[in-house]
């Protein structure tokens, strides 16, 4: 019996106004069997109309180009993991070289059919079914928390969900930083004639599993078969609909049915491709500086398909070494992988966010000092380690100890006043989380942190300034400029030395925070993921996907938005904060004192970074949220806040 392959797709809108999905499929070289081989490649991309369009069509024509290039000359399951991780490091690249694109990122699903076995590695919460006899069976994992939740329940342990998740949260997707669950079984599924398999963007779950049989026992062909399963969504009127793409491959006999017509191989299965080309790609990603805030949908309901699903949102998961990350066994015998790559990190966990609301720019209730009115609005080797589940352990959380700080300033040498500082009242909180989702997190720990003054607002253009004139150095180029905004483009290096010089000029002890101090200020002491409660909420902070008229391509003056428990300005977007730790993996050995780690990471080049940032996604926001760069390097949307010893 010889198989061979009749493939199909296309994809919709649905409500949205642009399209983030793209797919490719491609026939393979497998000598004089047309048809006989091909790789399906569908990624549905997360962080706004421009960034999510980038992010899946880069990921789509890298893995393609970088399969059927290795296709014949390595195991299948490998080549799939060396593709993913050269789309990955693409992805990577491209944020490293347009800082623009911080934030971007896609599920993906690729499947490939060769002789009469089938073969994936998946991403995210797209969906590989195959339907046979009249069955439909999920065959990838969902890397979702909901489908979390569900495989521990299976396995029975029963995990009570933390408040403030949506199941719809993303644990994994692609975002040019190390992923944190891949599915890429070492077996394939054998495949029969007449099986039907269907791949499709998390945009299909509109209908139900009834449906998708129904309407593919109604269609004969995959043709047929696809345009009956997007006019069901497209009939379904769903207020809120994601783009969705359906591609769906039969499996025939060739012997049955004669010899399909023949194909140059490999070759795009004609009017089954919805992806950019080489040229196109290099065109949207030169224009990602220039490009608007990404669009926003009206408030949608927790249960609706994309909440959660912003990149970074989605996504940036990091892992080096994996605590308490679980990923299930795969159906049909497979076992999932964890993928780590040499690619340097740029961490961003997924993490539920709730649409905006009203876009008003809200009132100034903090004005910052000297301010009389408001301003204006490819990677290396990849290593491969199984993952053995293990379900997150929840820790009751502390009483928040939050208190209106006292003010103090001290006077510089020549007589100006240096940065305002509140003083936060020292206490006990749990930092980190336990969830799977964000092993760089892991494990929660309780930290003590005494009573420490800390910069009120971001270190202002103004306050750096001073320095400059005064040590005979160099402002870097701003992001946007203004005496009251937050300085950028400092290295951590020279953020550093800044603070050394605040120091020999009021006599007093001024440093970075460390990486517990930051996190307890910014939280008040309190677990939530953001200061305020457990939802991104419209007009708190300043971001890509806050909800205010501030556009996304820099920052804003400091204290625009309300302060904190802490009388703190900005803990929360505007720009990212340089702290003083070394980038560790997880908090393995991490001080429990509130002291900066500055002992055993694996590479002190690179430092923390807290806070999310004017163009980072809402849930870049969260206050145990990690970052890590290159402390040589200053970045646009990267700033500092200073402490001072008591």
């Amino acid at each position: 019996m010889r198989l061979y392959f009749e493939i199909a797709g296309n994809q919709i809108d649905g409500a949205r106004d642009y399209q983030e999905d793209a797919f490719l499929n491609s026939y393979l070289d497998v000598g004089e069997d047309p048809k006989g081989a091909a790789v399906v490649i569908m990624a549905d991309g997360m962080g706004g109309h421009a960034a999510g369009n980038i992010a899946s069509n880069l990921v789509v024509t890298t893995f393609n180009k970088t399969f059927v290039a290795g296709f014949g000359k390595d195991e299948i399951p490998n080549l799939l993991r060396i593709a993913l991780a050269k789309a990955n490091g693409a992805l990577s690249g491209s944020i490293r070289e347009t800082p623009a694109l911080d934030g971007m990122g896609c599920t993906m699903v690729a499947g490939v059919f060769h002789e009469s076995k089938t073969w994936w590695v998946s991403v995210g919460d797209s969906h590989l079914y195959l339907l046979r006899n009249q069955e439909l069976d999920k065959k990838n994992e969902d890397h979702s928390y909901g489908g979390y939740l569900d495989r521990m329940a299976r396995q029975g342990i029963e995990i009570e969900p933390e408040p403030g998740l949506s199941r719809n949260m993303l644990m994994s997707a692609i975002t040019g930083d190390d992923i944190a669950e891949v599915d890429c079984p070492n077996t394939s599924i054998e495949l029969i004639p007449g099986d039907r398999l269907i791949i499709a963007s998390d945009g299909l779950d509109t209908l139900s599993s009834a449906m998708v049989v129904q309407m593919s026992a109604w269609s004969s062909a995959p043709r047929e078969c696809v345009e009956a399963l997007l006019k069901a969504v497209e009939d379904a009127a769903k207020p809120r609909q994601d783009n969705t793409t359906v591609i769906v491959i039969d499996v025939l006999d060739r012997d049955a049915d004669g010899a399909p017509a023949a194909v140059p191989a490999p070759k795009l299965s004609a009017g089954d491709t919805q992806v950019l080309d080489s040229a196109q790609i290099a065109e949207e990603i030169a224009k990602a500086n220039t490009l608007p805030a990404p669009a926003r949908l009206p408030s949608a309901p927790a249960d609706e398909q994309d909440a959660g699903r912003d990149a970074g949102s989605a996504v940036r998961i990091r892992a080096v070494i994996v605590v308490l990350l679980l990923l299930a066994v795969g159906a049909g015998g497979g076992i999932g992988y964890y993928l780590q790559s040499s690619t340097p990190p740029v961490p961003a966990p997924p993490a539920p966010v709730s649409p905006p609301g009203p876009t008003n720019v809200p009132p100034v209730t903090g004005v910052p000092p000297g301010s009389t009115t408001p301003g204006s609005t490819t990677p290396g080797p990849t290593t491969l380690a199984p993952i053995t589940p293990s379900p997150p352990v929840l820790t009751p959380a502390p009483a928040a100890q939050i208190s209106v700080s006292s003010e103090l300033r001290d006077t510089l040498k020549g007589g100006s006043a240096g940065p305002v500082l509140a003083v936060a009242p020292g206490g006990a909180f749990q930092m980190g989380t336990n969830l799977p989702a964000n092993p760089d997190q892991n494990p929660k720990h309780t930290v003590t942190v005494p009573d420490i003054a800390i910069g009120k607002y971001e270190v202002t253009q103004k306050e750096y300034e001073i320095y400059v004139n005064t040590t005979g150095g160099t402002m870097p180029e701003q992001a946007k400029v203004g005496d009251e905004y937050p300085v950028t483009n400092v290295s951590w290096t020279e953020a550093k030395k800044y603070t050394e010089w605040l120091s020999q000029q009021t006599g007093e002890v001024y440093r970075l925070l460390s990486e517990a101090e930051w996190e307890y200020a910014a939280s008040t002491g309190n677990e939530q993921p953001f200061w305020w409660g457990y939802e991104m909420e419209a007009g708190r902070a300043h971001c890509s996907t806050c909800g205010s008229d501030f556009t996304s391509h820099n920052p804003t003056e400091v204290g625009r938005f309300e302060s904190n428990g802490f009388g703190l300005y900005d803990t929360a977007g505007n720009v990212l904060e340089w702290v003083e730790d070394c980038y560790n993996p997880n908090y393995s050995g991490a001080p429990v004192d509130g002291s900066a780690w500055v002992e055993d990471a694996e590479d002190c080049r690179r430092r923390v970074v807290r806070g999310g940032a004017y163009n980072s996604p809402g849930d870049s926001l969260k206050s145990q949220k990690r970052n890590a760069r290159d402390r040589k390097k200053g970045r646009k949307n990267i700033g500092f806040r200073i402490a001072r010893e008591l």
